[in-house]
């Protein structure tokens, strides 16, 4: 990047390393395959398997074009459905040949190569692609000499696990000192797949108080108040932290480049590694800033690009649309700190477990270490179907995804991420006015004065929510106090009640309870009961509508209820065991 003086060398962060990762060593199998690659080499020292018998000739499919779907606004006046996409049925076929004749190996793709045994920094012509993008326009800004390095992994729940073996020790009660526990601070509601990562390493859970944007810095349960007042009797002071800061999981927040300085500060102060795995990026709604619309949650302080310390204008990603977006923590990233966890999970689909780490070039290596002795690599299949689909084909050999058999390049992907980014926003307009209009239970009667009757009409708050700024998600504040049996029953009864009433054949809506995303038990037992979580994202869009209302009518008949005796705790009993087994990430 460009700058006005010479920018820091990222931190040696090697005093986190685990126990194991330390003594990891480079895969001497691996290292072996760079001499495949010599021109005419007569092969007979490694073990793969002739290629020719792989039974795959071809492996194609049809791919939408990356404008199929329409924009919405950047900075929007109104909700705007954006410009119409001129492609909403026309699709390409993608083809990845048997074989390419192309001698590059970073432009190389075919199954050849694609299926056959390979480095697990990720597969080249994609990890190449991978990086450049990275570097140039999703993070241009990355304030430490020679710029963040990346490495493919097979989703982010795969670049966390690695990510927190490579940082964390397990312990155990029974063999271990409570003096060697480590800890990973989480914001107080979290996703629960990390936890649950988390926790058999015995990993002490320590939960950060948060707000519409997401963590807090300061304040009562604040970073700062954490750390400051650590108790050393629970073990060691946290040295990792793990945060979703675009559309968090499960409260849709997003933080603020001033928040994330404070925090970023605050980790700097007390060597904490920052874990920021970021699924939603490119799902920011401009449209929910109340400077748009009439409802919705105070804007991030600052949302445009972060400065760096070497440069006054930050440099452009080159797409006013990546630019639009709250950047990440590595772009206030001074010392090599930050570890970023990308996925096509969102943008493609979850099914093709592809990902990618970004981090300082150190811990980058050591990723490389322990992926070669598990993992390896990111299925093939996938690796050269998405490398054909938005690169292309390099000669005549393969088709990519866009028009003319060429590939998406970065522009159209680019543009595809704009087309998912308006048609997600719609669906939260969509849902955000209805249950807005009807978060409130209107009653009317009469009384009477000494002269005169009234009518009258009251209105009881049944819930509230902030309208989210990114992600895919609605939190759901219950307000349990303004309903008839709150001084009868307890407050779980009551959220447990709402949750399996919903789910009954008149409205048949599944919800996610708070509890489910509470990362102790002090948290599930004191609070969750006033949270559901809703997801915009998965339904049809046509159902988007008659399911919101559907929330809003089961709420209001929930409030008409004087006991909780027809509640049928067999039917939630099963209902809960299958939104466990969907993992609701």
């Amino acid at each position: 990047m460009d700058g006005t003086r010479e920018l820091p060398k990222p931190l040696d962060l090697s005093h986190h390393y685990s126990r194991v990762t330390k003594n990891r060593n480079a895969s001497s199998v691996k290292g072996f395959y760079k001499y495949f690659r010599i021109p005419g080499i007569g092969n007979l020292a490694g073990g793969l398997p002739n290629n020719k018998y792989f039974p795959f000739d071809t492996l194609e499919g049809a791919a939408a074009l990356p404008d199929r779907f329409p924009k919405t606004p950047n900075k929007p006046v109104d909700p705007s459905t954006g410009d119409r996409a001129s492609s909403a049925v026309a699709a390409s076929q993608v083809v990845v040949p048997k074989t390419s004749t192309n001698t590059d190996i970073l432009r190389k793709i075919d199954l050849k190569s694609a299926l056959q045994y390979g480095t697990s920094q990720g597969y080249p012509p994609l990890y190449s692609f991978l990086r450049q993008f990275t570097r140039e326009n999703v993070h241009p800004n990355v304030p430490y000499a020679d710029g963040p390095e990346i490495i493919l992994s097979c989703g982010n729940t795969d670049g966390f696990s690695k990510t927190i073996e490579a940082l964390s020790n397990v312990w155990d009660a029974g063999y271990d000192s409570v003096g060697d526990r480590e800890g990973i601070l989480v914001e107080e509601f979290c996703y629960m797949g990390a936890t649950q990562t988390a926790k058999p390493r015995g990993l002490n859970i320590v939960p950060v108080a948060i707000d519409d944007e997401g963590m807090k810095a300061t304040g009562i349960g604040g970073l700062e108040d954490v750390l400051k007042h650590w108790d050393d009797s629970k073990g060691k002071r946290p040295h990792l932290m793990y945060t979703v800061t675009v559309g968090q999981n499960p409260t849709s927040g997003v933080l603020s480049v001033e928040r994330r300085k404070e925090i970023y500060a605050l980790c700097s102060r007390y060597d904490i590694v920052i874990i920021e795995d970021d699924p939603y990026w490119y799902l920011q709604y401009p449209s929910a800033n109340p400077s748009s619309v009439t409802t919705g949650r105070d804007p991030a302080s600052s949302n445009g690009m972060a400065s760096s310390p070497s440069s006054k204008t930050p440099k452009s990603s080159g797409y006013p649309f990546l630019d639009s977006l709250v950047p990440s923590y590595l772009s206030v990233d001074t010392e090599g700190r930050v570890v970023r966890l990308d996925t096509f999970s969102k943008t493609v689909a979850p099914g093709c477990r592809l990902g990618w780490i970004t981090a300082q070039p150190a811990l980058c290596e050591r990723f490389l270490r322990i992926t070669e002795s598990s993992t390896q690599q990111p299925s093939g299949f996938v690796q050269s179907m998405i490398a054909e689909m938005i690169m292309g084909p390099q000669n005549r050999h393969g088709r990519g995804g866009g028009k003319d058999d060429l590939g998406w390049q970065t522009d159209g992907w680019v543009r595809w991420l704009e087309g998912l980014r308006g048609n997600y926003e719609r669906r939260m307009q969509t849902m955000c006015h209805i249950l807005e209009s009807g978060k409130q239970l209107v009653k009317t009667g009469r009384r009477r004065s000494m002269t005169d009757e009234w009518s009258v009409v009251d209105t009881v708050p049944m819930f509230d929510f902030v309208w989210p700024l990114g992600g895919m998600f609605m939190w759901i504040r219950l307000n349990f106090e303004s309903h008839p049996l709150w001084k009868k029953t307890s407050p779980e009864k009551l959220s447990r009640g709402l949750w399996i009433h919903l789910t009954t054949p008149k409205y048949l809506i599944l919800v996610c309870p708070g509890s489910l995303f509470a990362p102790t038990d002090e948290i599930r037992e004191e609070r969750s009961f006033r949270y559901f979580r809703i997801c915009f994202a998965a339904a049809d869009e046509e159902e988007i509508a008659p399911m919101s209302h559907r929330f809003v009518e089961g709420c209001k008949s929930f409030w008409a209820k004087k006991s909780l005796d027809d509640i049928d705790e067999d039917m939630a009993e099963d209902v809960e065991a299958r939104l466990l087994s969907l993992h609701m990430c």
